[in-house]
């Protein structure tokens, strides 16, 4: 049962607010502030109706899928914070690490058991999705999903998009109605101080000791640059305010100009929102063509499309052409582990993966040029397909995301249209090594790639040879890597 509340609030069960509830409960799954947070907002104003207090929940368990160092660390690192800022605004605040399976596992339960309504956010992919479809119905009160991620609320679309094309007018029509910071958030009733043998206690000394007691992969460091939480989201906001977002239009295409604002991982974990960013960048139509078109584009593919991790979900043309040419020879033809490790022959490539390893990003234009090649020299495209979403699931800081199946879906033609046919591509658009050097600094990110590399202790074996040099075969079995955990 799904109900619609308002523009931005479904209620996905039947079950009613509960009288006498202590509190209304916050579980905040995908946006970590208490800052610009519609669903927070939602939480407040029911709770004030209702004159209890709000409690703001939120858990970080070992289980996730890839669940490593790097992950938890940028996690973490938002925690003290966030709890300022919510002790200044009067909501209480339980923070809950589950570090191995021995731990309890039935905390959400325990708190909504004396709550009078839950709110969380609304999330089209990962865990969110999951938990807000296997969730509510165990739950004798309400269970609200409400839309934190986009200004343009998901709801107004009721059906999926084709392309960027057709949503960017509807998206226009409706910028003036939303683009407005949110009023002032004012709790009527004080969350109670006291303290929960539930909560972890987080401070930015403690942390390293946080991540190591617990069960996941320690083989996946923090990244070498990116730190995270609200106060590194807005330093980098500003950093991108006064040095990129001016020479943004003309040089966001070119990686060694640093002009594209770093905020992707900070946006995934829900550090920071769009409407902040975009209030702050009202001036560049470029940026916001990013920022707003094409993200909402992807939050609009992931809630409608009825699978994230097929490649049925493309258009017809597109299936048809890899049909075609399923048969072509792929030479080179790569393994996982030689594209994880950033072994091929082409040291552009390589030093993509490098920065994927290191920092947990990749540039937006080069990881286009990432994508295609993965395409290109896999022995099938599902292969590929398998490739992009399992290094983007065990290493991007801004993976799992709705950009990211999006993007990853248009190497294969999503939201894109037919070119000129080719070997192994057919109709789907092709990039080149010769195409990118002549469009950008190729040697300049090739070398800044390999120095991060080197100062961060990373493995090259790949990334140091001549583009005109044969690709390494591994004589090991290769992995194959997991379907999407969508």
């Amino acid at each position: 049962m799904t109900r619609v509340v308002h523009e931005r609030a479904r209620q996905l069960n039947s079950a009613p607010v509960r009288p006498g509830g202590e509190y209304v409960l916050y579980w905040c799954q995908m946006n970590r502030r208490a800052e610009s947070n519609q669903a927070l907002d939602f939480a407040v104003g029911l709770a004030n109706e209702l004159h209890v207090p709000v409690l703001f929940y939120e858990g970080l368990t070992y289980s996730y899928p890839y669940a490593s160092d790097r992950f938890h660390r940028f996690i973490l690192e938002g925690v003290p914070a966030t709890a300022r800022r919510l002790n200044t605004l009067g909501i209480g605040y339980i923070f809950y690490l589950r570090r191995r399976p021995s731990d309890p596992n039935d905390v959400l339960y325990r708190l909504a058991a004396r709550a009078a309504a839950v709110v969380t956010d609304d999330y089209p992919t990962f865990i969110a999705a999951r938990h807000n479809a296997s969730v509510p119905p165990k739950l004798n009160i309400a269970f609200y999903a409400v839309d934190a991620s986009c200004i343009v609320p998901m709801a107004c679309f009721a059906k999926r998009e084709y392309a960027a094309y057709t949503i960017r007018p509807k998206i226009h029509k409706l910028l003036p109605q939303y683009l407005w910071p949110l009023p002032p958030m004012k709790a009527v009733k004080r969350y109670p101080r006291r303290d929960s043998a539930l909560h972890t206690s987080v401070t930015s000394a403690n942390i390293a000791g946080l991540v190591a007691s617990c069960q996941i992969d320690h083989t996946v460091p923090p990244s070498v640059s990116i730190r995270g939480g609200r106060l590194a989201a807005q330093e980098q906001l500003a950093h991108f305010l006064k040095h990129g977002l001016g020479r943004y239009a003309g040089e966001s295409n070119e990686p060694s100009a640093h002009a594209t604002s770093g905020l992707s991982p900070y946006l995934h974990f829900g550090q920071i929102s769009a409407l902040e960013i975009a209030l702050a960048t009202k001036a560049s139509a470029g940026f916001l063509e990013q920022l707003i078109v094409r993200r909402e584009l992807a939050f609009n593919f992931a809630r409608f499309a009825p699978r994230l991790d097929s490649l049925e979900v493309l258009p017809d043309w597109a299936r048809e052409t890899m049909r075609r040419h399923r048969r072509d020879r792929r030479h080179p033809a790569y393994t996982p582990e030689q594209f994880e490790c950033a072994a091929t022959h082409d040291p552009l490539w390589n030093a993509t993966q490098l920065e994927l390893l290191t920092r947990g990003t990749i540039h937006g234009y080069y990881r286009m040029y990432w994508g295609k090649k993965i395409v290109e020299w896999s022995p099938t495209y599902e292969d590929a397909f398998r490739t992009m979403i399992y290094l983007h699931d065990r290493y991007a800081l801004d993976g799992r995301d709705p950009n990211t199946y999006t993007n990853i879906l248009w190497c294969f033609g999503l939201h894109d249209r037919p070119w000129p046919e080719r070997p192994i591509f057919g109709t789907l658009r092709a990039m080149t090594l010769a195409g990118m050097r002549r469009k950008t600094n190729v040697d300049a990110y090739v070398a800044h790639a390999l120095m991060r590399a080197e100062s961060a202790l990373v493995p090259t074996p790949g990334a140091v040879r001549s583009s005109g040099s044969s690709p390494s075969r591994s004589a090991a079995t290769p992995r194959t890597p997991p379907a999407s955990d969508t």
